[in-house]
């Protein structure tokens, strides 16, 4: 099969499209036959080592410290299974499926294994690119939002980054529960921010996050844009800092009115994702999809830090 392989750390040029062997299901598992895979900023760091601060030494050893261990990068994939291993029941060969890899990664690929538990049924009435568009984004907002901050109706909610894959999930999952959402995002993506329901824009080249008059219940930072103290200042009384995008040290002091950490994909979480991007509730905000040949432009998007939502390949 053709894959994207990444042998060592660097630009979006040591991402080459090549051929290697075909995966093969092992106990739990499927081949899935990707029809569209997400291209996210988290695929982005990966393939250039670029970590948080104080993540880089732990990220290398974890990872791999020349080059990714796993060399065909990708998490969020929409497609058709392709093959069953053994005990897989709940699924069938030609079901159209979306879900992650996790740690295994391998998305980015004509075919990839992926364990059964990890997939969830595509909804006919959206794509395979909203599917896969949807999961990154969609499932680290409503970690953070849900199983995290616990977010209330008519709470007050601030999302730092509201236009990229991640941010603009929250200004999304944030509305459906009923908050007031303000967004911190550039001009050129305020009117973006308020299609997707945002109360109040605030464009940061005009006002920095930290002189923000506001108070909120929820601060999120999706960009490492806030220190500790200053997202802690934006607090209302009771409210809780977010911060998505953390360095080592404020992760490791990550406590009470402070939160930080990976999220994870919960197939309740997919399959609630798909149901709304199928009903019209949620836009998955996709930037550009193009073909797996193109994955070096595709990286350089995620590379420019104005990525728009999603950038999607299709092997």
């Amino acid at each position: 099969m053709r894959a994207v392989v990444v042998e060592r750390y660097g630009p979006p040029s040591v991402a080459r499209v090549t051929e290697v062997a075909d995966p093969v299901a092992r106990k739990g598992e499927v081949v899935v036959r990707v029809a569209a895979a997400a291209v996210n900023s988290g695929d982005a760091r990966m393939r250039a080592a670029r970590f948080p601060r104080g993540f880089g030494l732990p990220g290398r050893l974890g990872i791999g410290l020349r080059g990714p261990r796993r060399r065909v990068l990708g998490v969020a994939l929409s497609g058709t299974v392709e093959s069953l291993g053994d005990g897989v029941t709940s699924l069938a060969v030609g079901d159209e499926v979306a879900g992650t890899t996790g740690a295994r990664l391998g998305a980015h690929a004509e075919l990839v294994a992926v364990r059964a538990d990890r997939l969830v049924p595509k909804p006919g009435g959206i794509s395979f690119d909203a599917a896969a568009a949807v999961l990154f984004g969609g499932c680290t907002a409503m970690h953070f939002l849900e199983d995290v901050a616990h977010v209330r109706e008519g709470q007050s909610v601030l999302v730092v980054g509201a236009s990229g894959a991640v941010g603009s999930s929250l200004v999304q999952v944030a509305k459906l529960a009923g908050a007031r959402v303000t967004a911190v995002t550039s001009g050129r993506n305020a009117e973006l921010a308020r299609r997707l329901g945002a109360d109040a824009v605030i464009d940061y080249t005009e006002t920095p996050v930290e002189r923000i008059p506001e108070r909120f219940d929820i601060v999120l930072d999706t960009v490492g844009a806030l220190s500790t103290r200053a997202g802690r200042a934006l607090l209302a009384d009771g409210g809780m800092l977010v911060l998505v995008l953390a360095t080592l040290g404020q992760t490791l002091a990550a406590r009470g009115q402070v939160r930080a950490g990976v999220s994870g994909s919960r197939p309740e979480h997919m399959t609630r994702l798909l149901e709304l991007v199928a009903s019209g509730e949620l836009d998955p905000v996709i930037q550009e999809s193009m073909p797996m040949d193109e994955i070096q432009r595709a990286y350089e998007i995620a590379d420019s830090g104005r990525k728009v939502g999603s950038v999607v390949i299709r092997p």
